[in-house]
């Protein structure tokens, strides 16, 4: 990994970290991943006619990633109603990676070094143990919970892998991207139609000047790593932005006014262990 995609990647997942703690509206958590995911694909609609139409081995691709992120969604939602948050969101960003290095293997012959797959246990670990930070124990999880963060954990390997194979594909990552944004925007208004009718739509309305910034800097942040993954390997680029946990970290503490623990502090110098031997690896 170069050290421009080393570092946009990183600044992909400052975007991440702020926009989540951006997302603070009067909505459920339904509506408001909805409401971020219009945002995407309000900031991909006037982008749409400088980009390539994708070919149809593309869209085979864009359809593929939409099914996962629709998953993705929908089980994380189930998780945050079933569990804590502040346990169950990273432990399925944890796992996360760790899925996408096995599918990179079998899937795309991506083999990781030795120092980059150390780099990505390092880091998965790190997330694993910043999951700790709500104050509960894993083992105080029910079942539910971890089994639907397991779950997103399978459906955001799912799309990383399809997305950093689409964007390989297709003319450009800007293309793919463009695409898949306004395609899931599209998958997401008919799913909110279906599973909650207009009424939804016209609270997410009300909020539409926080989705409209959320939804650009996650389209932002997502488009440069699947840029990235036509640069590096896609599990390296997965396990890197999940230094997103890291930086959500540092705004509860230095604007929140959240504590710093021992055990917050031994996570963060897993992450910072793991991206040092990503960029080595």
């Amino acid at each position: 990994m170069t050290l421009t995609v080393f570092l946009a990647v990183l600044a992909a997942a400052v975007m991440h970290a702020i926009w989540n703690a951006m997302v603070k509206v009067r909505l459920d958590r339904f509506a408001s991943v909805t409401l971020m995911t219009f945002g995407m694909a309000a900031t991909a609609l006037p982008i749409a006619p400088f980009v390539d139409f994708p070919p149809a081995p593309v869209w085979f691709w864009i359809g593929l990633s939409v099914f996962c992120h629709m998953g993705y969604k929908l089980f994380l939602i189930r998780a945050y109603e079933a569990g804590d948050l502040a346990q169950t969101y990273p432990l399925a960003r944890g796992t996360a990676p760790l899925l996408t290095t096995i599918g990179g293997i079998f899937l795309v012959s991506e083999i990781p070094s030795t120092l980059s797959l150390g780099g990505i246990l390092m880091l998965s670990a790190g997330t694993f143990l910043m999951s700790l930070r709500g104050g509960m124990h894993l083992e105080r999880f029910n079942r539910t919970a971890v089994g639907y963060a397991l779950v997103t954990s399978v459906f955001i390997a799912g799309y990383t892998l399809t997305d950093g194979s689409g964007a390989r594909l297709a003319s450009s990552a800007s293309s793919y991207a463009v695409w898949l944004f306004l395609s899931d925007g599209l998958w997401s208004l008919i799913l909110c139609l279906w599973l909650r009718g207009r009424g939804t739509l016209a609270a997410i309305a009300s909020e539409w000047k926080t989705g409209i910034v959320t939804g650009f800097l996650s389209a932002a942040a997502y488009w440069i790593a699947m840029w990235a993954m036509t640069k590096a390997p896609i599990a390296s680029v997965a396990a890197l932005r999940e230094t997103s946990i890291l930086f959500a970290m540092m705004i509860s503490v230095f604007s929140l006014g959240e504590k710093m623990t021992g055990w917050r502090a031994a996570a963060a110098l897993a992450i910072v262990a793991g991206v040092i031997a990503l960029r080595l690896g």
